[in-house]
């Protein structure tokens, strides 16, 4: 007799809704950095920025993640000031044009989540998962708002020296472990965790990540996946960044199959899709 398959059930409270996430959901990218490997300069005025976001949202986002600081391998350093110079009033743009959007902040310092918080913003995305500053897990404990951990060595301009693992899968679930663990000492009660593909791995180690991802449904908590236009897709594929829409969304139905309840991209209209033919995929199981 064919077992059935043990689906888990999550949600996360984000400005008083609770967003089910049994059903995956869709978050679009925007990045208001110079930088960015993907859409960096893209945005570069207040009409081209609402009307990528007004498109996402048409297309059936259900978060927006804005970030200002590039975590892209090698990326420069931002200042505090500049990045809140940066992200601020783009928060403040989006929520004005559209005051039901539920906005994500990625960035590892807490000042700048406070902050985006304080103008509107719901979630926090932090690719440090408090490693990078001591004070954010208190601070996102004390806003109540959801908290996406991500696995990463080092920092943006020195995770790429730091990809020597003895076991990937375990160390990185231990990592999570010890994380979650200050996250809950903290009282954050809504926790998502990111594998961090890119972020101090080779390329063999994400797709080796990717194809255990279901491990980590061990840790009870929903899982983020965030591969869009990334190298370990383009590199492969011998493309560029541009060319690599066919590779993420192949791969995000791996993930989706794997247990990842948030797909994080560039494209929605094409993740909304894959979570829809896995949806009915799995009716059909």
């Amino acid at each position: 007799m064919k077992s059935k398959k043990t689906i888990s059930t999550f949600s996360i409270n984000c400005n008083g809704d609770l967003i089910d996430l049994t059903t995956p959901k869709v978050m679009g990218v925007i990045n208001v950095t110079p930088d960015s490997f993907y859409d960096g300069g893209k945005f570069k005025d207040e009409k081209s920025l609402l009307k990528q976001a007004e498109k996402m949202l048409v297309d059936g986002a259900d978060f927006i993640d804005v970030g200002a600081y590039s975590s892209r391998p090698g990326a420069n350093f931002v200042s505090e000031v500049e990045e809140l110079k940066r992200i601020t009033p783009i928060v403040k743009l989006i929520i004005k044009s559209f005051p039901n959007c539920i906005i994500s902040i990625d960035s590892f310092r807490s000042k700048v989540i406070n902050e985006c918080v304080e103008i509107g913003a719901s979630i926090s995305n932090d690719i440090s998962a408090g490693k990078l500053d001591p004070m954010m897990m208190e601070t996102v404990g004390k806003l109540n708002i959801p908290y996406i951990m991500m696995h990463m060595r080092g920092t943006p301009k020195t995770m790429q020296n730091k990809t020597n693992y003895e076991n990937i899968v375990n160390q990185v679930f231990e990592y999570f472990s010890e994380r979650i663990s200050t996250a809950k000492h903290h009282k954050i009660n809504d926790i998502i965790i990111d594998a961090g593909f890119g972020f101090a791995k080779t390329i063999e180690q994400n797709y080796v990540l990717l194809k255990n991802l279901n491990h980590f449904n061990n840790l009870n908590y929903p899982i983020l996946t965030g591969i869009s236009r990334k190298s370990m897709i383009y590199n492969l594929l011998d493309c560029t960044s541009s060319e690599a829409l066919n590779g993420t969304t192949a791969l995000n139905m791996v993930a989706l199959i794997n247990g990842s309840k948030i797909l994080r991209v560039h494209d929605v209209k094409q993740a909304v899709e894959c979570v829809y033919l896995y949806n009915a995929l799995e009716k059909k199981s």
